[in-house]
């Protein structure tokens, strides 16, 4: 059975690998990774890790690497087409029958036919690299010289019929090339790019074009692929039975996957009064919506960093103009759980970008509702509030590029945004606003993954900001995770924010594998060790727990707690998320750099394996650095 790449992308994108390997293997939480006893040789040390946001797992014991695929191949000894069939069962992605799937891309190609000449055409194949394609013509040298046959105005023109079947990629690939030169040919197109104040780099990067008004446009330009511009729904067929084009005097947007293909187009109307202002290509079976976002190729190539979820194309790629890229945008629809979990995959922090006004806070609860179940330790999301009336494209003007960073850098934490936007139907300064605030938070609260620290952590910050724990300290120090107290180390700091936020001890558990036994806070992790599994749900109550299982050291926790102020460094759930994994990456990376000193090793694979989990953690910690 050949399966296609684009197939295979689909199953593995759709494949959480935590979870995979979690059925087979005992992970455990540690920073951004989850780590284990690698299942492919005998260890006593965790040395297995799994990356959820590459989808991909690395033993630094044995080498073993790979992604969903090869796990299961190797862990059931079992071949692709075997594997690919349980996976395709637990995704709900069918797997192509008899080439099934391949030859859903072919489409029959017509007889050759005469096209009008005052119809220019593509006639020159897409090379396999689009970007170095869509500019190159190796026959416009020819066609600008000065041949007195090519005066002949009216003559038809003639493809040639030797390629009996298209290729649906192919065929998109030709169109954009069409749209795009068609653009000089339209001043209303080019004025309304010119009024965007696009330049014409921009307008050549995103390879934005104009689609004629003639409603047979496309039958005229490409009159041997008839079928194919049906199947991707290009060319309509109206109640009478006669054939129309889909996009007509619109300015066109090629749309293109993770792989920089074009596989649709969006066209947003010249006229305002003609509705709907876009129109987006149907689905087809190369173009699926919900499984696509506006400008992620371009991000991606452009090396984003940080991304931005948007609300239209102009914002997108008015946003990469002024320098500011990562700016995605859905295709005509509600963001979905897919759409935030190709974000989550560029990185761990992602911003969303509404309207200020009432369907704007309606987008925003909905987004909320979606994104919470995401929310795994470690990710973090951001709430970008635009005023009234403005949307990024304006407020990047009216702003300037400096003071629009700046409103973007300080966009409210989920902490806050939920705080703020469910306290402000209700008087929090009555009981009866606090109980129908607290009902609320815990509809939300009760959306976040059980397991993990967040879930907990929002928790106990609602409580406290509304008053009924001990009061949430105001934030004194910017620079926490790489200062604290001189009466204390750092590792009687990690104590004291261990006994503060209990459920923090997912990201100080490989801890335990470097640090000396003698030492209190080896001793403090076996104990939360042994008592992690039943920690109480409620904040408060899981702090007193732990406590009742410390007291054969409580003089030293003592100290510890009087002289560790955690709360003045730890304003929201996230801050303290990141103080924690600071932290613990810190210690991480200390102890190994103690223990390669020392040069007791029982064998070269051991010393091997110490270089490799202190390489990984110098990683982390040069991205940790990055994000202070």
């Amino acid at each position: 059975m050949a399966i296609p790449q684009h197939t295979i992308d689909q199953i593995l994108d759709r494949t959480d690998i935590v979870d995979l390997i979690g059925q087979r293997v005992k992970l455990k939480k540690s920073g951004r990774t989850y780590s284990g006893c690698c299942p492919f040789h005998q260890e006593k040390s965790p040395s297995f890790h799994v990356y959820r946001d590459k989808q991909y797992y690395h033993c630094f014991g044995c080498q073993a690497n790979g992604n969903a695929i090869r796990f299961l191949m190797d862990i059931d000894h079992r071949n692709f087409v075997e594997v690919m069939k349980d996976l395709s069962s637990q995704t709900g992605i069918e797997l192509p029958k008899d080439n099934q799937e391949s030859k859903k891309l072919v489409y029959k190609r017509e007889t050759k036919k005469p096209i009008p000449a005052e119809v220019p055409v593509t006639t020159s194949k897409p090379s396999k690299t689009n970007e170095s394609a869509q500019h190159f013509d190796p026959f416009e040298e020819f066609q600008n010289a000065d041949d007195p046959f090519l005066e002949f105005d009216h003559a038809p023109t003639f493809q040639e019929d030797a390629i009996q079947e298209g290729n649906l990629f192919d065929l998109l690939e030709n169109v954009a090339q069409f749209y795009e030169k068609q653009l000089p040919q339209s001043q209303s197109a080019q004025q309304y790019f010119k009024q965007r104040g696009l330049t014409a780099q921009t307008i050549q990067f995103w390879r934005l074009g104009y689609a004629p008004e003639d409603w047979q446009h496309l039958e005229k330009a490409f009159p041997q692929d008839i079928e194919g511009l049906k199947l991707l729904g290009l060319i309509r067929t109206s109640d009478s039975g006669r054939d129309f084009d889909l996009l007509r005097d619109r300015v066109i947007f090629p749309i293109r996957d993770s792989k920089g293909r074009v596989v649709g187009f969006g066209g947003r109307a010249l006229n305002d009064e003609i509705k709907p202002k876009y129109i987006n290509s149907p689905d087809s079976e190369i173009f699926h919506k919900n499984q696509l976002l506006y400008g992620l190729y371009e991000g991606r190539k452009q090396k984003a960093q940080d991304w931005l979820m948007v609300e239209g194309y102009m914002d997108v790629i008015a946003l990469q103009q002024y320098g500011i890229y990562g700016a995605v945008a859905t295709l005509g629809t509600a963001s979905n759980t897919e759409h935030l979990n190709i974000l989550f995959k560029q990185n761990h922090r992602i911003t969303i970008a509404f309207d200020g006004d009432l369907a704007g806070q309606k987008a925003a609860r909905r987004t909320l509702e979606i994104a919470l179940p995401l929310l795994n330790d470690g990710r973090e999301l951001k709430f970008f509030v635009l005023p009234n009336n403005h949307d990024p494209d304006s407020l990047i003007r009216r702003e300037g590029i400096e003071n629009f960073q700046k409103l973007l850098k300080d966009s409210p934490l989920l902490s806050d945004f939920i705080f703020a936007h469910i306290t402000q139907n209700h008087n929090i300064a009555t009981p009866e606003g606090k109980s129908q605030v607290m009902a609320e938070l815990r509809q939300l609260t009760e959306l976040l993954p059980k397991v993990g620290s967040y879930r907990y952590l929002l928790q106990q910050f609602f409580k406290e900001k509304l008053g009924f724990n001990r009061k949430w300290q105001p934030y004194t120090n910017n620079d926490a995770s790489l200062s604290f107290s001189t009466k204390i180390d750092a590792e009687e700091y990690v104590i004291a924010i261990l006994i503060h936020h209990p459920y923090l001890y997912i990201h100080f558990e490989p801890l335990r594998a470097l640090i000396p036994p003698e030492q209190l806070l080896h001793k403090i992790l076996n104990i939360f060790n042994d008592i992690f599994e039943n920690l109480p749900d409620d904040p408060e109550q899981a702090k007193y727990y732990v406590l009742g299982a410390c007291a054969p050291f409580h003089f030293e926790l003592q100290r510890i707690l009087q002289q560790a102020n955690v709360s003045d460094y730890t304003t929201s759930p996230e801050k303290v998320d990141k103080l924690a994994q600071d932290f613990s990456i810190k210690l991480q990376y200390d102890f190994l750099k103690l223990k390669m000193r020392s040069n007791k090793f029982s064998s070269i694979a051991e010393m091997k394996n110490l270089k490799h989990q202190l390489y990984e953690i110098d990683k982390k910690r040069s991205l940790t650095l990055l994000d202070s």
